[in-house]
């Protein structure tokens, strides 16, 4: 069922005057909120568009390296749930890849917050993981076996190699698959297996626009993959020519500015009506 068109858009009012709604990052598996922070929510606030970027619990400056197993999909969307409501006004949610699931399942809740709207960068599908986590198999037999015998899927991501295999293109610098693969961490391998099978998102009609962006090199979501999250939320996806990484990888400036452009066209709207 396609999603009905929003006709109204709500906005931030600052002591009487109009400015764009502000906009809460969440990240993807294995990041954490300082993926947001090497420049990318600095240009939106440059456009006049408030950022605000989340660490999901055990992740970035909340990761102990202890607990993290035990975190779900559910809990995660628990923690964008709190962060919206602390808040001061209608806000647009926008996730990168697990955390574009995420932001789907809050979608889903009958009991959130209002929203400006949401975009999903690079977002699993509703579908899941099943395909990129054949694919790592197929790829890496050894490493994905060790990665699941030991519960650690940090084995899978946390080497410049590997860090540039899946988050940058081919021919990023290497100082940047080197400051990636410093600060990426292990993931829940519940929240793992909740993105397989147990709690995937399922989209229902809502009245926000969703922005769907996917990235042309994207070596984890396909474009095909991108299409279908698109047709789930009832809309056309935007690609980008980048790889998964949209906030990090070359051209996540031409990113932020899409982002940015279609923030400040809702309140536009909005002043028109």
């Amino acid at each position: 069922m396609p999603r009905r068109p929003r006709t109204r858009s709500p906005r931030w009012r600052t002591r009487g005057v109009d400015v764009a709604p502000g906009v809460l990052l969440v990240h993807g598996a294995w990041h954490g909120a300082w993926c947001w922070n090497d420049g990318f929510a600095q240009r939106l606030e440059d456009r006049g568009i408030p950022a605000k970027a989340i660490d999901l619990r055990g992740h970035g400056e909340q990761n102990d390296g202890r607990r993290l197993n035990r975190h779900r999909m559910r809990h995660y969307a628990d923690d964008v749930v709190t962060a919206l409501r602390e808040t001061d006004g209608p806000t647009v949610l926008v996730g990168h890849s697990m955390g574009g699931g995420v932001v789907q399942q809050v979608l889903a809740r009958r009991d959130r917050p209002a929203l400006g709207g949401a975009a999903l960068l690079a977002s699993m599908p509703p579908a899941g993981v099943w395909r990129i986590t054949l694919k790592i198999a197929r790829q890496h037999p050894l490493r994905f076996l060790a990665a699941n015998a030991t519960l650690d899927l940090g084995r899978l991501a946390t080497t410049p190699d590997r860090a540039r295999e899946l988050f940058l293109s081919a021919d990023a610098p290497d100082a940047l698959a080197e400051s990636t693969a410093s600060r990426v961490h292990s993931e829940s391998y519940l929240a793992f297996l909740d993105m397989l099978l147990l709690d995937r998102p399922r989209p229902r009609p809502i009245d926000e626009p969703v922005l769907i962006v996917g990235a042309e090199r994207d070596e984890i979501f396909t474009p095909k993959e991108v299409a279908a999250t698109a047709r789930a939320w009832g809309t056309e996806p935007v690609m980008v020519d980048t790889a998964h990484d949209v906030m990090l990888d070359a051209g996540w400036e031409r990113v932020a500015d899409l982002l940015a452009d279609w923030v400040l066209a809702l309140a536009s709207v909005d002043r028109e009506m």
